[in-house]
């Protein structure tokens, strides 16, 4: 049997390699008695008794009630104790923060979500996210131990150290220790993307979408894009894929935040929609638009795309030009990526399948015939649980997929067995 000390070094020997597939075999549910992992692994029956054993003595399994009877006697099931830790997900948007406390099968307990600036910088951001867990961790007391947070932030991100790479609508965010800021306050690891990869792996764990090849395209405040090859994300050499946003579009002159002219997101951009109806209701447009400007209301994309579909003359025009030039962009993509299934989101397509349509003729229009013949667009599931579904996604495949070895003697994750001591000041 593995020693305590050789799990804790990480030794990849057959014992521990056999020891953390079977807690992870029963944790996905793909075998749930002894029989069973048995069958499916090819260990003999007291080696799994062995591994179930020590699996259960450090707290991650515990037996269960028994299975149907197969003509012997009825064995006992094995279950996953997804209660033991707490998980959690701060998703923050370029207008809002959301927060998330689940069990560590992703069961949301509690949740709380607020509109907010990410332009306000860092150090207010963070605490306010951090406030806003720990008003829910106060509510579940008493509770299991938090076992890892994850952040999802509106930009590039260096998924190695948790920090913000020259974000364009996140200004004093480049560089800032995200990760060290919030295992500081809740002593636990934390791990740090781009808003839309948690979409991504969110859209992952739905049925028939683990090994896709999937693009999820958020045009929200600012557009991006989160890629799934073969199920896992593609980040890129420094974190900055699916920075689509600020791909040129042809003809274009406007100004984008990032200091460039004419990038996608200067055109079609939740914040560009707002920039151009503003514009033109200060030029005399009239319709809803108008009439919530009058009423002394502040515009936002999510706004803009409600008004299009209650047939809103200026939204309408808005809505349309972004899908065009996003469906163009989206074609690009289908053309070098030849996804699955493209997934649109974000407060702009909130305009459903008035904006999804602009969507699929471009991408019909200007893909090659061999890359659209079996591709499915479709739209998001309009639910805010989402972010915090693919975070709670991306947690359990970095605890149990990528560092379990590290951690399991310790029966929990700690930040020095996965990120290390921090450094010395």
């Amino acid at each position: 049997m593995a020693s305590a000390s050789t799990l804790r070094f990480g030794a990849q020997t057959d014992e521990v390699t056999s020891l953390l597939r079977i807690v992870n075999m029963v944790r996905l549910g793909e075998a749930t008695t002894r029989p069973e992992i048995g069958r499916v692994t090819g260990l003999g029956r007291g080696v799994v008794s062995q591994r179930v054993e020590h699996a259960i003595e450090r707290g991650f399994l515990e037996d269960a009630e028994f299975a149907p009877s197969s003509g012997g006697r009825a064995p006992r099931t094995l279950r996953f104790r997804s209660e033991q830790g707490l998980l959690v997900v701060c998703a923050l948007g370029g207008l809002h923060i959301h927060v998330g406390v689940t069990t560590l099968d992703g069961r949301i307990l509690d949740q709380a979500h607020t509109g907010w600036d990410i332009a306000r910088g860092p150090e207010e951001t963070l605490s306010t996210a951090a406030a806003l867990v720990d008003g829910l961790l106060r509510r579940l007391s008493p509770a299991p131990p938090l076992w890892a947070v994850v952040v999802g932030v509106p930009g590039p991100v260096d998924f190695g150290t948790g920090r913000p790479v020259a974000p364009s609508i996140m200004p004093g965010w480049n560089g800032f220790d995200v990760r060290g800021r919030f295992q500081e306050h809740f002593g636990a690891p934390v791990w740090v993307d781009n808003d839309v990869n948690l979409l991504a792996c969110g859209e992952r764990a739905r049925p028939g979408r683990a090994d896709r090849d999937l693009v999820y395209f958020k045009i929200g405040t600012g557009i991006g894009a989160g890629f799934l090859s073969r199920g896992h994300i593609h980040r890129g050499n420094n974190g900055a894929a699916g920075d689509i946003g600020h791909v040129r579009v042809s003809g274009s002159q406007a100004r984008c935040r990032c200091g460039k002219v004419g990038c996608l997101e200067a055109v079609a951009g939740g914040w560009a929609l707002v920039r151009d109806a503003e514009a033109a209701v200060a030029d005399g447009a009239r319709g809803i638009l108008a009439d919530r400007v009058a009423a002394g209301e502040k515009l936002d994309p999510e706004t803009i795309a409600r008004a299009a579909e209650n047939g809103d003359a200026l939204a309408i025009t808005l809505v349309q030009r972004a899908a065009h030039v996003a469906g163009e962009a989206i074609a690009t993509l289908v053309n070098v990526f030849n996804p699955a299934v493209i997934v649109v989101g974000g407060a702009v397509a909130a305009a459903g399948e008035f904006f999804l349509a602009g969507v699929r003729q471009r991408v019909y229009e200007l893909s090659l015939p061999l890359a659209t013949r079996d591709l499915v667009v479709v739209n998001s599931l309009p639910d805010v649980r989402e972010p915090l579904r693919g975070g709670v996604d991306l947690l359990e495949e970095q605890l149990f997929d990528v560092t379990f070895p590290r951690w399991f003697a310790d029966g929990r994750p700690t930040v020095a067995a996965i990120h290390g001591a921090p450094a010395a000041t």
